[in-house]
């Protein structure tokens, strides 16, 4: 349970470290942008299937300003935080079954799918990177290694 409050710390730090950055850039890349969405936009989706809620007609890519992006930022923190404190570890195993976009039915533990939104976060933020980098900027130093120092 340590990891996964661990994993969800960076994840918040990481999310607000590229906020800020993209933030504070004048000449807007909108594949940037695109992809930075999906990544609060997929976080969502995820919580709230996590919630027992339905999910299937939630976005995960969506064209949505740097505005929206820093909302979703605040509330995804919020709500994933509200959620792992009243977590258990016994609950990691529980199945959540849920639809997904296109209709179809699946069922993931917890732990696999509070493993599966950090890892796809970060993914999502290296390809960021590498497209500020491209565009003549510094990438971010999203790096877990830098978070917990």
């Amino acid at each position: 349970m340590e990891n996964i409050q661990k994993m969800y710390e960076h994840l918040n730090w990481a999310n607000q470290r590229i906020l800020e950055t993209l933030q504070s850039i004048e000449d807007k890349n909108q594949e940037v942008s695109r992809l930075f969405s999906h990544i609060l936009l997929a976080e969502k989706v995820w919580m709230t299937r996590l919630q027992g809620l339905d999910s299937s007609r939630l976005p995960i890519w969506s064209e949505v300003d740097i505005e929206v992006c820093a909302e979703l930022v605040m509330q995804n923190k919020e709500s994933l935080t509200t959620f792992l404190i009243n977590l258990s570890n016994t609950d990691l195993d529980k199945l959540i079954s849920y639809t997904n976009s296109k209709g179809k039915e699946f069922k993931n533990s917890v732990r696999d799918i509070l493993t599966h939104v950090a890892l796809h976060g970060q993914y999502h933020r290296g390809q960021i990177n590498s497209r500020l980098r491209a565009d003549g900027f510094e990438p971010v130093n999203i790096d877990f290694i830098t978070f917990v120092r």
